[in-house]
């Protein structure tokens, strides 16, 4: 076997432990699912080593999705740490032996303070899970390393109980995207559900023509304005919309006739148009169910306030 052999065998043993997961998905992870919707503090994930670094993850994952979370070392409750720790918490502790010497010896004052544990651990006759109030198990029949030591399927398979529970408690809070936002005001995500078409959209130079204009002379305002449309006006109100597609369908059609024709034999009276507020999100999804490139962006009384295109949406 050469090293791709090896890559590709090891992908295949950790995802046939994550179908292993399936069956031992039970009324103990209603419970954790359960305890986590209704912890009115934070929840507390803990871990040693590799469990560790799984369960920074899971905190991390839980936070940005609605669920106050956040990861503590069993050491550094030793010294200190322990003060952040309230009766309104509950504690997600995470071994893979379920035997975690520095975990348990935590358990004790988690007891103590009464906050109720989730346990996740490959072991369901462990210590740890004996002192949980309920117990995930993510066993796994063995590790994709040749050795069968390196925690490699064990610590995917934590992780996918992690992302499990907190995609569970997505659906139980009707999380929606722009609630994911908030949490992401940085992202690519939170920059699309927080941007609204007032921020991005052109409102210089556009290209303005009137329904009577023959098309010869719309075509070359169409080519000025750079949006590949026209915007036929009346007054101060959106009459239509003409675009370049528009134009080369009414010259295929009408050949030598074409310049005898006027924008409005060719003009959509209705064109999609959105408010100031808009987000960008939405205007995304009405480009794509609709198959256009840009939307108009009117006030109640369609007085012409701006043109937001696809690339002004790629925020």
């Amino acid at each position: 076997m050469n090293a791709i052999d090896y890559g590709i065998q090891c992908i295949k043993d950790e995802a046939e432990a994550l179908l292993e997961l399936i069956p031992k998905m039970d009324e103990q992870f209603e419970r954790a699912v359960e305890l986590m919707y209704r912890c009115h503090g934070k929840i507390i994930v803990t871990g040693v080593g590799k469990s560790g670094h799984v369960g920074a993850k899971i905190a991390a994952t839980l936070s940005s999705t609605g669920t106050p979370s956040f990861f503590i070392n069993p050491l550094d409750v030793f010294h200190g740490d322990l003060g952040v720790m309230t009766s309104d918490d509950v504690v997600l502790a995470i071994s893979n032996s379920g035997q975690t010497d520095e975990l348990l010896r935590f358990i004790p004052m988690v007891l103590q303070m009464e906050i109720p544990i989730i346990a996740m651990s490959g072991n369901a006759g462990s210590l740890l899970a004996k002192y949980a109030n309920c117990h995930l198990n993510v066993s796994v029949s063995h590790e994709a390393d040749p050795l069968n030591l390196a925690p490699t399927s064990s610590a995917t398979a934590q992780m996918v109980m992690g992302d499990a529970l907190a995609v569970a408690l997505i659906k139980k809070r009707h999380f929606k995207p722009q609630d994911f936002a908030q949490f992401h005001p940085g992202g690519e995500l939170g920059k699309r559900l927080l941007t609204t078409a007032q921020d991005v959209m052109r409102t210089v130079d556009m290209p303005v023509i009137s329904p009577e204009m023959k098309l010869g002379e719309a075509i070359i305002l169409v080519s000025k304005g750079k949006l590949g449309l026209g915007i036929a006006m009346e007054g101060d109100q959106v009459a239509g919309l003409i675009t370049d597609g528009d134009i080369r369908r009414a010259m295929e059609r009408w050949q030598a006739q074409f310049f005898d024709h006027t924008v409005s034999d060719i003009m959509t009276r209705d064109p999609k148009a959105v408010t100031l507020e808009t987000k960008i999100s939405e205007i995304q999804r009405i480009m794509n169910k609709y198959k256009i490139h840009s939307v108009l962006v009117t006030d109640h009384e369609r007085h012409l306030l701006g043109v937001v295109d696809h690339y002004s949406c790629m925020v």
